[in-house]
């Protein structure tokens, strides 16, 4: 794999750990995107890749028991990071005042715009479309369900990721 403009692989070592926990499909993909966002002088970074339940709970509580402003309406169980089934990016570029990796959650400037047509290509769904607490970063299978229902929760409670990565298959796609 070619050197980006930073000297490193088109993913990093920090999100290949990232990707190394997630389903491989999906993490077969989110390189891919790399790669042509590369292509495109964007590099990205995985921010966030599988929870735990515990994990998840914190981030829930988050703007509700805890401080700070709400970033989920997922408990713990109920996101696909629980499943491995998603992951968070974050894009960066070179370019004057912006340092690699830094997320602007608010925007919506041309790196994500591109980032997102680019996740389309590679069979990615995009948390940025939903209607109702839209979730710029959020990546996952464009075959997988946005909710998950009761069957992930029962799989993973008897035999963990791997009964749900037994049971709920991803195709998969060149």
């Amino acid at each position: 794999m070619s050197l980006n403009v930073y000297g490193v692989k088109a993913i990093d070592n920090i999100s290949e750990s990232r990707l190394s926990e997630v389903h491989p499909e999906l993490a077969r993909r989110v390189r891919k995107l790399a790669e042509k966002c590369e292509a495109n002088n964007i590099i990205l970074r995985v921010s966030q890749g599988l929870r735990t339940w515990d994990q998840q709970d914190l981030l829930y509580a988050q703007g509700r028991s805890a401080p700070g402003p709400i970033v989920t309406h997922a408990p713990g169980g109920y996101s696909a990071h629980n499943f491995g089934y998603a992951v968070d990016i974050v894009p960066g570029e070179e370019m004057e005042n912006f340092a690699p990796f830094t997320p602007d959650w608010d925007s919506m400037d041309s790196r994500w715009q591109q980032v997102l047509m680019l996740a389309k290509t590679c069979h990615l769904a995009e948390g940025a479309e939903w209607r109702t607490f839209p979730d710029r970063p959020h990546l996952y299978p464009q075959e997988h369900p946005a909710n998950h229902d009761n069957n992930y929760r029962f799989l993973y409670k008897e035999g963990g990721l791997e009964a749900v990565w037994a049971n709920i298959k991803l195709e998969s796609w060149t």
